[in-house]
């Protein structure tokens, strides 16, 4: 199933992102979490693609396990880094052609080691050139990436929405938002998103914290904030991991709780391939005054048998 499709019967979505494991044990547990996780009645999820390429098989290998064996919605993540245009064009056959029907088409970042994104010889430098190729490709629903904060290498917040209002232009579906930990970085972005013309949907991106430093260098890396009350808790006890987890599931919680009491699209949760800080938050979620909003919805799998999922 598309994952554009969905829209038409869920006014909200609840997805997860993982990234593919190294070793066949990683495999193994990952697949533990995602049976765990498909309890709870995600719309569907997704699964990242190395920088260069570096999990390509293990990307394309994984969506379709997760398609197969556990009957999920999966949308494969595709990037720039270190491919030709003929390389992609490659990539995104291959996923045509084993029945890949969602993409998260993305320029991707810099390789390790380097500060500056450089185009691979004969390689796309932008993300709405990827959507273009992959449109002319196949018939896949595609998403694309937002920053609430602005990204990282734009001059300012207008110049970083005309190139989200091109990759939308070019034919992406939906928009998945970076991490963020201020629900006013979301709504002022959806804001100016729909001033500036882009009216496709705009999900939110969460990430439980569940390890402090972690947490640090994600979001310098990706320009993301620390507000100052959540370093402030989190601080003292960044050696605790259960306190941080704690802390993180707590106020990811109540970020998702005021974003679908006002209106946001759903939740897309960054798992690190981890599930419990997910099911505590989601559980939370049923129970709280936001239930209303989780209702059950009756979805065909993508194998084409009808399912209830209850979100």
């Amino acid at each position: 199933m598309k994952i554009r499709d969905l829209f038409s019967f869920q006014p909200q979505t609840f997805s997860f992102e993982f990234f593919p494991p190294k070793t066949p044990q990683d495999v193994d547990d990952l697949f533990m979490r995602a049976r765990e996780l498909k309890a709870l009645g995600p719309s569907f999820i997704s699964v990242t693609y190395g920088a260069g390429g570096s999990t390509r098989r293990s990307t394309i290998d994984l969506v379709c396990r997760l398609q197969a064996e556990l009957d999920m919605v999966a949308m494969a993540h595709v990037t720039c880094v270190g491919h030709s245009q003929a390389e992609l064009r490659e990539v995104l056959e291959e996923l045509r052609d084993r029945g890949v029907q969602n993409l998260m088409c993305l320029r991707g970042d810099p390789p390790r080691g380097q500060t500056n994104f450089v185009p691979a010889p004969d390689g796309f430098a932008y993300a709405y050139e990827l959507v273009t190729l992959a449109r002319s490709i196949g018939d896949f629903s595609i998403g694309v990436a937002g920053y609430p904060e602005m990204h990282p290498e734009s001059v300012d917040k207008h110049h970083d929405l005309e190139y989200l209002r091109a990759k939308v232009a070019c034919g992406a579906d939906f928009v998945t938002t970076q991490l963020f930990f201020d629900n006013r970085d979301y709504f002022d972005f959806c804001e100016r998103a729909q001033h500036n013309g882009i009216a496709v949907r705009i999900i939110p991106g969460i990430m439980p914290i569940t390890n402090y430093r972690q947490i640090v260098r994600f979001t310098t890396m990706c320009g993301a904030t620390l507000p100052t009350a959540l370093q402030q808790r989190l601080e003292p006890v960044a050696d605790d991991p259960q306190a941080v987890l704690e802390i993180g599931v707590d106020w990811a919680w109540r970020q998702c709780e005021e974003l679908l009491a006002n209106g946001a699209p759903g939740v897309h949760f960054y798992t690190l391939n981890r599930s419990l800080a997910t099911q505590r938050i989601f559980a939370r979620l049923q129970e709280s005054s936001v239930a209303r909003l989780l209702p059950a919805h009756a979805a065909p799998s993508p194998s084409g048998n009808s399912r209830g999922a209850k979100h």
